[in-house]
């Protein structure tokens, strides 16, 4: 499967760790030392792709990534680790792996602290502003799990609304199956292979949702073709025998803006506009979240968060309904609470109320570590991507002059919440390359 790096740096926003090393050389060294950086990280994912299993894979690449320390490799291995560490089900980790800071814009609206407008929470307001829309577009940072935590829960309110159509930028239109399967697997798509990811795809197959795969399936060189093939095909999939069709789509970063040049042409929501004339509410969910150092928050966020102190995602609407955004290419911006972790894992794992903590000790990887504890619906195929997985590993109690880290047998066996749904699951305990140890059976109540 062809994996499309990130375009985050051309939307504008520095990357936190990449600043220092662009000031220290030119634009045109840094380019190079980056294309070069990429094409290695291309290498070793590649290479790592042959280890079996999510775990083997990881423990590659992380050792790639211990063994170049330099700026340019850092910083774009450090997305791909980012990925990685998601699909494991350590998201805080995750984020401070890979971390754009979110700057302040001469184009940023004014604060809505200011200007009349009232919180309401994400889950009743965006159903209904899509009232009034025939497409509701959402979009979400990759390694930032957190993006799309929000919309699981919001797929059955806007399903009520009249939405029949899902179509999700991973998803690879090889996996035919996938509607009558009804749960995806390794092969459904690349980031589906994160737990939420899984689950929301899940949960739109469920809820009855037809979900449509569009990622550009030629290999084209440029933003804008690609943004074009993606929008043909969400054409011929939905509007084009259906052009009433009220549809829900998730994306990455800007492909959703509605205006503005997009990487030097338009983008995908901006195409399939000019294709199908659907009325649009573009939903960003990549600006107001919070970052693992808050001097890379943005500046509303920081004082939203500090007067508010919501306890779910919020957004801002005036008296007349119309909604407050950051910028003038959405519609309606989402302001994410800062996590809380129990035992190690965020609370937002519960997306919005429908999963439930369920403590899990790693008594089943026999004194093996790191360890993989993955709890499938027990419904579901062994292929199934789980319903969601944690890490689990001992913290080194000494490191040696080798590196090495050192254990000590006093230590106790590690424990951490699985988040799930009512129902039966089974857990599977691995380690090494897709290695399962234990296998057992819970139920949820």
């Amino acid at each position: 499967m062809t994996i499309r790096r990130s375009t985050a740096l051309g939307y504008g926003m520095w990357l936190t760790c990449a600043a220092a090393a662009v000031h220290a050389q030119s634009a045109a060294q840094w380019q190079a030392q980056q294309a070069a950086a990429g094409a290695k990280a291309d290498r070793i994912m590649a290479e790592a792709s042959h280890h079996k299993g999510l775990l083997g894979q990881y423990m590659r690449m992380r050792q790639a990534y211990a063994g170049d320390d330099s700026p340019a490799f850092r910083l774009i291995f450090g997305q791909y680790i980012a990925w990685y560490l998601s699909f494991l089900g350590d998201y805080p980790l995750a984020m401070k792996s890979f971390s754009i800071a979110q700057l302040p814009q001469a184009s940023d609206k004014p604060s809505p602290l200011e200007n009349g407008y009232a919180a309401r929470p994400a889950l009743d307001a965006i159903p209904d502003l899509a009232k009034n829309y025939q497409v509701v577009l959402l979009n979400e940072a990759h390694n930032v799990a957190l993006t799309r935590s929000l919309t699981v829960p919001l797929l059955s309110r806007l399903y009520a609304q009249g939405f029949r159509y899902f179509a999700a930028e991973t998803l690879a239109q090889s996996d035919t199956n996938l509607q009558t399967r009804g749960y995806p697997v390794v092969d459904s798509g690349f980031y589906t292979q994160e737990p939420v990811y899984g689950e929301m795809v899940r949960t739109a197959l469920k809820l009855g949702f037809k979900v449509i795969a569009y990622e550009a399936t030629s290999n084209t060189s440029s933003a804008d073709e690609r943004e074009a093939e993606q929008a043909r095909h969400l054409y011929d999939s939905v509007f084009k025998h259906d052009p009433n069709a009220r549809l829900v789509i998730n994306a990455g970063y800007e492909h959703i803006v509605k205006s503005g040049v997009y990487l030097g042409g338009e983008s995908m929501a901006e195409h399939l506009y000019k294709l199908s004339g659907a009325s649009m509410l573009a939903v960003d969910q990549t600006a107001m979240y919070p970052h693992p150092s808050s001097q890379n928050d943005h500046p509303y966020y920081t004082a939203v968060m500090k007067q508010l102190q919501p306890q779910a995602p919020i957004v801002f609407v005036d008296a007349q309904g119309k909604p407050w955004s950051l910028r003038s290419a959405y519609d309606v911006t989402v302001f994410f609470p800062p996590e809380k972790l129990e035992r190690g894992r965020p609370t937002w794992l519960s997306l919005g109320g429908l999963r439930h903590p369920r403590l899990v000790s790693a008594d089943g990887c026999r004194g093996h570590y790191a360890c993989l504890v993955e709890a499938r619906y027990s419904n579901e195929g062994a292929d199934a991507i789980p319903a969601d997985r944690m890490l689990l590993d001992l913290p080194p109690m000494t490191v040696s002059i080798s590196g090495v880290a050192a254990y000590s047998s006093t230590q106790a066996v590690p424990t951490g919440n699985l988040y799930l749904r009512p129902g039966s699951y089974q857990l599977s305990f691995v380690v090494g390359d897709d290695k399962v140890l234990h296998k057992q059976t819970i139920e949820v109540p």
